[in-house]
């Protein structure tokens, strides 16, 4: 039996068409471009395009900029904004194969915990590992390690209780996991109230202005967990119809919902590790492209991950520039976006059920 024809006749996906993958490759082109030109230090469009043409040697081509614009260019504002564009993209492809895996529109990426013990890690981190050890590459180790913990015990949590294949076992298991990890993190940082600022400061989110650092450090996360996903991405409409009639494909249900969670778990681990929590990314980019395109998952995965690029990209933008010379935490810019996005995704699907 062919196993992904079948359940075209329930779900039928639609596959990725040519207008919107224009477009959202144009959303993100347009996106770099902005968040490459904007900030305090004037960039012509003219000479950032000279300085690109010298970089990839383009003959006859020489940049046009100082030194120190240069420095601006390729050490600050270009490795700030392909680190938002892989964080963005990265979110938003995980939210969107959550909620196909799970079957529901409501989750997001830090759905087994990946919030609370990255959140935890990091809270450790600053309390305890000493000041010199605490920076750049101490920390973002730190969060990853306690975001993919939470996520191991939500699973044994849900083994334990003998239903690992049911989808609901599984999230009551996260939710469970997150409150304790959050309670210990809550009794961390009451004993240490020294550093309440600079865990606060990581919990909002922000794009770090680093340089290439951080950019290297969760690229191959990123890229091995977005592969794995697009190479699934089928395998997220053939579940949408059921786990008993996607198992009487021929479909193994719980090895492919495995692979698909880890994906998306390392993936979102690695953003967070770096960023902090920047929320609601994984809700709005999957919906607003259900609302325009109305495709199936196929096509709402690769869209997913140039739109979400694109989003946070801008985000960032407004989080740096809106109140400078001093920033926003980017998680209040996307929250600001998203809490009333969510609270419109919510009402549809109600008015849907």
């Amino acid at each position: 039996m062919d196993v992904t024809a079948a359940p075209r006749l329930d779900v039928r996906p639609r596959g990725l068409a040519p207008v919107w993958a224009f477009a959202a490759v144009a959303f993100l082109v347009l996106s770099v471009i902005v968040g490459v030109l904007v900030g305090p230090i004037d960039l012509g469009t003219g000479d950032v395009l000279s300085s690109v043409g010298e970089r990839l040697r383009v003959p006859g081509v020489s940049s046009s900029l100082s030194a120190t614009e240069e420095s601006i260019l390729w050490e600050i504002r270009m490795p700030r904004v392909i680190l938002a564009a892989l964080v963005g993209g990265m979110l938003s492809l995980a939210g969107a194969t959550y909620q196909g895996v799970f079957r529901n529109p409501l989750v997001d990426p830090y759905l087994l915990g990946v919030a609370a013990g990255a959140g935890l890690g990091a809270t450790l981190a600053i309390a305890y590992l000493p000041g010199v050890l605490r920076g750049q590459q101490a920390l973002p180790i730190a969060a990853f390690v306690g975001g993919a913990v939470a996520v191991v015990l939500t699973y044994s949590v849900g083994r334990s209780a003998g239903r690992e294949r049911d989808t609901a076992t599984l999230v009551l298991a996260g939710v469970t996991v997150a409150s304790f990890f959050t309670a210990l993190q809550t009794f961390v940082q009451q004993q240490n109230t020294d550093t309440l600022q600079q865990v606060y400061t990581w919990i909002l989110g922000s794009i770090p202005s680093s340089g290439w650092s951080d950019v290297v450090l969760i690229l191959p996360y990123v890229a091995l967990a977005t592969t794995v996903i697009l190479l699934y991405r089928r395998m997220i409409d053939v579940l949408s119809v059921g786990d008993e009639e996607a198992t009487s494909l021929g479909v193994d249900v719980r090895r492919i919902r495995l692979v698909l969670v880890v994906a998306a778990t390392v993936g979102t681990a690695a953003a967070v590790a770096v960023c902090g929590l920047i929320g609601f990314v994984g809700i709005i980019v999957p919906h607003a492209i259900r609302m325009l395109a109305g495709v199936g998952y196929r096509a709402l995965l690769p869209l997913s991950v140039l739109a979400g690029a694109g989003f946070l990209v801008l985000a960032d933008v407004i989080a740096r520039t809106a109140l400078a010379p001093a920033e926003i935490p980017l998680g209040i810019v996307t929250a600001f976006f998203g809490a009333p996005f969510f609270m419109l995704v919510l009402r549809t699907t109600r008015s849907g059920v």
